[in-house]
């Protein structure tokens, strides 16, 4: 699908926010190219649980964001297919990658000071083993999983979170994500609504949910996120 190469201002932030300090992701469709490992985890699990029949990832895939349990509530299955699921996530987890140049990226922002943090629908534990082993997590401050809060996406609560602990208010915060929760989860937590479209998901509905920033390169976050200053 071809995209437009810059950046598109939907609503621009308020000139009431301050720079930006501090950058919190969602992780799979922003971080990490996940789809593929979720679609053979889901399959075996839904195999293991419920038994014969198509897998019915598709679904699935639309509520991306959301914590594996809430998903299989609002989907009708059984949470049991969580265990198998998980199990084969981390089996597979060495064929997920880094989407191509993020890796260069959190680099940049890194070295210029901007404190950065994970907000994920995975659980946090599993968040930081995929980190670890694709060798960025120490250049996040903070990685947090929907089983570490109270209300995870839509709800503001993890983001909240995630920038309490970075010491950085939310005006001078963004939260980027692939999925709509994600860019509720930020406007109502206070940052600016940053929306992905390299993981080639569902564009449209995004923009129609009237995000900050549309970026369409990891790069192209660094002209929001010049050197940071002291404080």
């Amino acid at each position: 699908m071809s995209r437009p190469s810059s950046t598109v201002e939907v609503t621009p932030p308020s000139p009431a926010r301050g720079p930006i300090r501090a950058v919190v992701f969602d992780l799979d469709g922003v971080i990490v190219d996940s789809s593929a490992v979720m679609r053979e985890a889901f399959s075996i699990a839904y195999a293991e649980v419920v038994g014969d029949g198509p897998a019915p990832f598709e679904e699935y895939n639309r509520h991306m964001g959301r914590y594996f349990p809430d998903i299989m509530r609002l989907m009708g299955l059984p949470l049991e297919m969580e265990g198998p699921f998980v199990r084969e996530s981390y089996r597979m987890a060495h064929l997920v990658p880094l989407f191509p140049g993020v890796r260069e990226t959190l680099e940049t922002l890194h070295s210029r000071g901007i404190r950065m943090g994970i907000a994920t629908g995975k659980a946090g534990p599993r968040a930081r083993s995929l980190l670890d082993q694709l060798g960025v997590l120490g250049l996040f401050g903070q990685v947090i999983g929907s089983d570490e809060v109270a209300r995870p996406k839509p709800a503001p609560d993890i983001v909240l979170q995630a920038l309490g602990n970075l010491d950085v208010p939310p005006h001078e915060a963004m939260m980027v994500g692939d999925a709509v929760i994600d860019l509720l989860s930020g406007r109502d937590a206070g940052a600016t609504a940053v929306a992905t479209t390299w993981h080639g998901g569902d564009i449209a509905a995004l923009l129609a949910a009237g995000p900050d920033l549309v970026v369409h390169a990891p790069a192209e976050l660094l002209a929001h996120c010049p050197a940071a200053l002291v404080h």
